[in-house]
């Protein structure tokens, strides 16, 4: 049955404000580097008033946000669950998704007081990338944002792993998934990051359950979700917590397992400079090559390819044209 959507996600509606940064200035300010933190509106501005010499990249952004943009510019189509303010933040955010062709629950409904949430990026020299947000009026993201609709014509919903970190939030993964299960659409999740992983490995293990169709992780988060040191131990140990899954290794490719083998993914030798959204791209170029007629092996070269662009600039979203070109480039 041909369904409306390709990806129904949900996640933290986000602008990112992205900076290149030194070692020095995280440990100057105690900054825990290559991973998520999240910070007071205070402590995000203090930040930005110490390197406010640099030029800022603004962006909407947040990591389900930018995987849906990735399946819609590649040709798919998704629809994108969030919570934004009625400023002008906000106004820009949902602008931008309606440019490209995504429907959002704002479609129906008003933007309500508040501050939309932002997230400071800081690259190193080393292209790493450091997060520390400020989740806004995100924060209170709940089943009120869950379109039911939606997501019972989508083939994929596709859930945002650092929504475990708000009682609303983890509410709403786990209605989405029900939901998910009881209209027969597959459910992928991302663990998001490790620092995620460690605080709420308990939270995630609601959301699982029994299973999800598709997990997507890299190396760091599938040791620490199961509690392995060893990576063919985790990814052993993952087969019992999803019938599918990605584990991305950054310059070494991925591995993907499609419920009856391992698929090693070749890398693209490229020199990175800021690998911020790199894992959200990959999920979204993955799920638009298996929703729309690729197998498991194509989809993820597809994805490696788009991880290779995205690593090579700045930013985690490719500009139109650069999406299509990647498509070209395998066809």
């Amino acid at each position: 049955m041909k369904r409306k959507y390709n990806v129904y996600g949900i996640g933290n509606a986000l602008v990112d404000i992205e900076f290149e940064v030194s070692d020095d200035f995280l440990s100057k300010h105690k900054v825990k580097k290559g991973v998520m933190t999240l910070v007071d509106e205070e402590t995000q501005f203090r930040l930005i008033e110490d390197i406010n010499h640099a030029e800022a990249v603004r962006k909407p952004g947040g990591s389900a946000a930018n995987t849906v943009y990735a399946v819609s510019q590649f040709g798919g189509k998704a629809f994108y669950s969030c919570k934004v303010a009625d400023d002008k933040f906000g106004d820009d955010y949902l602008e931008e998704m309606k440019e490209a062709g995504i429907d959002t629950n704002f479609d129906r409904q008003q933007q309500p007081e508040g501050i939309t949430g932002k997230c400071l990026v800081m690259i190193t020299g080393d292209a790493d990338r450091t997060l520390n947000t400020y989740l806004g009026i995100t924060s209170s993201l709940s089943k009120n944002e869950v379109d039911e609709h939606a997501i019972s014509v989508s083939d994929y919903l596709y859930l945002e792993g650092y929504l475990v970190a708000s009682d609303t939030g983890l509410d709403a993964m786990k209605q989405a998934k029900n939901i998910a299960e009881n209209h027969e659409v597959n459910t992928a999740l991302t663990l998001s990051d490790p620092s995620v992983v460690e605080a709420f490995k308990d939270r995630f293990e609601e959301v699982i359950g029994a299973s999800v169709d598709l997990l997507f992780c890299n190396e760091d988060e599938a040791k620490e979700y199961t509690g392995k040191t060893d990576l063919l131990e985790a990814r052993e140990a993952l087969k019992k917590e999803a019938r599918r899954f990605v584990i991305t290794q950054g310059s070494n490719g991925a591995m993907i397992y499609d419920g009856d083998t391992f698929i090693d993914i070749e890398p693209y030798d490229v020199k990175a400079v800021d690998t911020n959204g790199a894992g959200d791209m990959f999920a979204g170029a993955f799920l638009y090559g298996i929703t729309n007629g690729m197998g498991f092996a194509a989809a993820g070269k597809l994805a490696s390819l788009a991880c290779s662009r995205i690593v090579s600039q700045f930013g985690p979203r490719l500009k139109w044209h650069e999406a299509q070109e990647v498509l070209r480039q395998l066809s």
